[in-house]
């Protein structure tokens, strides 16, 4: 009886932590705007029913974005048109990605504790205000994910990024950037005495 107390005590505090340590990301995530909800896209290229994963930093895959529900799973049909992505999500708020925002696409096998199959997430990578973020979509039918794809790369601007191993690529930070190798030909260096 001691040991049924203890452990319900002990699922307490391991909720009670993970709601404080949700609600702590909600704040440090004030600043994040919210997505748009709706807007005029024309009419769809292609659709796919499924599940809406997460949206997450660019980049990093585990820093969900807590705010405006967008790191909630939930049942949704994505579709692709000219002016953008629309996510109808079941049981949250829609989110418009406009044309001018999106990026690439990219897919992998998992992000923030949803792994699938090779390849079996689809990945948006735009911009939400000044953040640049991913979002995960899983289609219920995987035929379908090929369709998505092409409507996507027929979007401007989009472009279909490559991520080996179904990790995404890092970004580097403002000013860190790769730096070029010294110049061979330098010859303002001494070299030393030559024979």
């Amino acid at each position: 009886m001691l040991a049924v107390i203890l452990l319900v005590a002990l699922l307490v505090v391991v909720f009670a932590l993970m709601r404080r340590g949700w609600r702590a990301r909600q704040r440090r995530q004030a600043d994040v705007p919210a997505p748009q909800r709706t807007g005029e896209l024309g009419e769809p290229l292609a659709g796919a029913a499924g599940m809406y994963v997460v949206t997450t930093s660019a980049g990093d895959w585990l820093d969900r974005v807590a705010v405006h529900g967008l790191g909630v799973r939930t049942d949704a049909d994505l579709t692709v048109h000219p002016g953008g992505v629309l996510i109808a999500r079941r049981g949250a708020d829609d989110v418009v990605i406009p044309t001018a925002d999106l990026e690439s696409v990219t897919t992998t096998s998992g992000m923030a504790g949803k792994f699938v199959e090779r390849d079996g997430l689809l990945v948006l990578t735009w911009r939400l205000g000044p953040r640049r973020v991913d979002t995960g979509f899983r289609v219920r039918h995987a035929g379908e994910q090929a369709a998505l794809i092409a409507a996507l790369l027929t979007l401007p601007g989009v472009r279909r990024r490559e991520t080996p191993g179904g990790v995404p690529e890092a970004e580097p930070a403002p000013g860190t950037g790769p730096t070029e190798p010294p110049d061979s030909t330098d010859t303002s260096e001494s070299r030393g005495p030559t024979a």
